[in-house]
């Protein structure tokens, strides 16, 4: 006895409204894969932004042809068929108009003429189909909405052009269409149209480039691209902080306001309450501005008479005393972690520095680490774990958006990443760096490289693209060129300090062990004339129960630059600072 076949059993997924907008994801319903088929069928209610859209009109209906019978070919005389007034007026109007024509009669000259031609009445326009594309942000994918006029009015010349709005309630179907998507919404009813201005609107033109979207940062997230990206953006975020709980690592805010100098190499944000910088308009912002310039070389001229390493208070301002916006927050984690043992921070930093450099802005974010009882080595560990962590999260868990950024942007980036992942990275002092780069033949460096100066970025493009082909750890750097808080080595010229480079991208993150020693501490600030004032409360971590400590900043910006293959931080960011410019 054979045994009857049974038929696949159809999987329904669940199309769970979201909580506080019920709506259901168009994520849930375009990625769902081969259990597409149990959606058919399925009433739900998505909202979205048109990509594109397109009207089709469908001509009157006419029925079939079909021989006539007898009757019908030979039907008996009719009768005089009565008219109705309004038939005979609808018969008679293209004789009025040819003879108003020929005889050159103004319709002005009759007042009431063209009225009673208009109130006429006209047949209702034939049904239109309206196939929109629309996309929420969930997915890179677009669902396809189809309204039937017929069915769900829709105002006339109503055409719902790329970037409307859409709330809308319909059936899950089986894609008429044939191309890559299988399903589409027939809508039954609209519940909100947001209308929007075509003229106007930025995003009307097609592919509009990267760098004439940064004067929209408002309406570029509706781009694929920079959705894309925010999408990687969000899943790194939270790689981020998966990579340091699951190491046992605390979270602290640190104070994006400081009184300290935490890096001595950076132009620093001033923050002041002061109204003088407040110029406004007119002979008396000049006169202000005057003012401002002479109470600024009067503070330059007593600074000069205190000395270099003593900064007058402002007593008057908010908080007394000159403040900026912090370029790093690690001297503030060093004060957690020599209680908590491990932590990092997550936020944004700032720098003034006036370049053109694409991979930096004013505003950048920033995960930074410190550890108790750790060394450079450590440190240099961690961030390594770290990097090949994030690269790898974000390749298991943005497939669909790696899928794009591979198509549309760059082609090998999976490729490179899956390479970085399996590989170990190349360590080497900053003394190999400068000798392997001064063996170079086949290249001219545009600076001069001598032992002591810092590296450019051409000369760490060449050890990681060219060189070695793979991420490079440079450590032991002169203590010149890196932060007084960097331990002292033995040699007494170099400080415990690496970078990591990357290929296609630079220095991704920096790192360092931090001077635990009060004495060598006391004798770094003294060389870089910092006031032992504003930093006596770190030299207390060194008086009070001192360990030795490390840890590093990991550029997340430049994390998502890497990841998404694009050249630009300013593409990156959600909305980029920039010398001369800040839009929103």
């Amino acid at each position: 006895m054979m045994e009857s076949q049974q038929e696949p059993k159809v999987t329904i997924p669940p199309l769970i409204p979201l909580k506080y907008s019920n709506r259901v994801m168009l994520k849930t319903i375009l990625e769902c894969g081969d259990d597409e088929i149990g959606l058919f069928g399925k009433t739900v209610v998505v909202g979205g932004w048109v990509k594109s859209s397109k009207e089709v009109k469908r001509e009157p209906v006419v029925a079939a042809l079909k021989p006539p019978t007898a009757a019908e070919a030979f039907p008996p005389s009719p009768g005089p068929k009565e008219l109705s007034c309004v038939e005979v007026v609808q018969s008679r109007i293209p004789f009025f108009k040819k003879f108003i024509r020929v005889f050159g009669v103004s319709s002005d000259s009759y007042p009431g003429v063209r009225e009673k031609f208009e109130s006429v009445p006209k047949p209702p326009p034939p049904p239109s189909k309206f196939f929109l594309q629309i996309n929420d942000g969930s997915s890179i994918s677009s669902l396809m909405v189809v309204i039937d006029s017929a069915i769900v009015p829709v105002s006339a010349g109503h055409v719902l052009p790329t970037g409307t709005c859409i709330l809308a309630q319909g059936v899950l179907e089986k894609s008429s269409a044939h191309g890559k998507q299988t399903i589409e919404l027939k809508v039954e009813k609209i519940l909100h149209i947001g209308t929007v201005e075509p003229d106007t609107y930025p995003l009307s033109r097609k592919r509009l480039p990267l760098d004439s979207l940064r004067d929209y940062p408002h309406i570029r997230p509706r781009t694929t691209t920079v959705a894309s990206m925010t999408r990687i953006r969000d899943t790194l975020d939270f790689a981020a902080h998966t990579f340091f709980h699951n190491h046992g690592f605390l979270h602290v805010q640190v104070p994006i306001i400081t009184t300290i100098d935490s890096e001595g190499f950076n132009e620093k944000f001033q923050v002041t309450t002061s109204k003088k910088w407040g110029f406004g308009s007119g002979a008396d912002a000049d006169a202000r501005h005057e003012t401002v310039k002479a109470e600024q070389h009067i503070e330059a001229r007593d600074k000069s008479k205190l000395g270099t390493g003593v900064k007058p208070e402002v007593k008057e301002d908010f908080f007394g005393r000159q403040s900026y916006l912090s370029v790093s927050g690690r001297l503030h984690l060093e004060s957690y972690a020599c209680a908590l043992g491990n932590v990092y921070s997550f936020g944004p930093r700032f720098r003034a520095e006036k370049t053109g450099s694409i991979k930096q802005v004013a505003e950048m974010w920033v995960v930074e680490v410190e550890m108790a009882f750790s060394q450079l080595e450590d440190s240099m560990k961690c961030a390594e774990d770290c990097f090949k962590f994030l690269c790898k999260w974000i390749l298991d868990h943005c497939p669909q958006d790696m899928k794009f950024v591979t198509k549309r942007i760059d082609k090998t980036i999976v490729h490179r990443l899956e390479y970085m992942i399996s590989i170990s990275y190349e360590r080497i002092s900053y003394r190999e760096a400068v000798d392997i780069l001064r063996k170079v033949t086949d290249k001219t460096f545009e600076t001069k490289l001598r032992w002591g100066v810092p590296l450019t970025a051409e000369h760490l493009s060449y050890l990681a693209d060219d060189h070695y082909k793979r991420p490079v750890i440079i450590y032991d750097y002169p203590k010149a060129v890196k932060p007084f808080y960097v331990r002292l080595n033995d040699d007494g010229k170099t400080v415990a300090a690496f970078d990591m480079v990357v290929p296609k991208m630079g220095t991704v993150i920096t790192g360092s062990q931090s001077e635990e020693r009060l004495d060598m501490l006391s004798a770094r600030m003294k060389e870089f004339d910092l006031s032992r004032d504003q930093y006596e409360w770190y030299q207390d971590l060194r008086k009070h129960g001192t360990v030795k400590h490390s840890g590093f900043s990991l550029g997340f910006d430049l994390m998502v630059l890497l990841m998404t293959g694009l050249t630009d931080v300013r593409d990156v960011v959600p909305f980029p600072r920039t010398h001369g410019k800040a839009n929103n």
